[in-house]
């Protein structure tokens, strides 16, 4: 269950990250600085959405509060044989056009 504590609480930061950002960019609009500051809080807005975002994928790939971890697919085994040439009787050479045909 630490894990889930630890994203719980990186997710509280992330939030007090994103107000506190919120209240800088009504300063700096409201203040004489404007120009360059400007785009510098646009930035760090940037910045803590894209944390927002990536503490939300963290948390989706995390596993279930319950403590099972989430089942992943069953792997596919291909083999290395060649495939049944009857599989691409009716298809086109991608870039050549149908088999008759040459690229010019």
């Amino acid at each position: 269950m630490a894990l889930q504590d630890d994203l719980t609480a990186v997710q509280r930061c992330v939030d007090d990250l994103v107000r506190t950002v919120g209240k800088l960019e009504q300063q700096v609009g409201e203040g004489s600085q404007g120009g360059l500051a400007g785009i510098d809080v646009r930035r760090v807005r940037s910045d803590a959405d894209h944390l927002r975002e990536s503490v939300a994928l963290l948390r989706a790939a995390s596993p279930d509060p319950g403590g099972a971890p989430q089942k992943r697919p069953d792997m596919v085994t291909i083999p290395d044989t060649p495939y049944d040439s009857s599989l691409w009787t009716d298809s086109d050479d991608e870039g050549l056009g149908a088999r008759d045909r040459h690229a010019p």
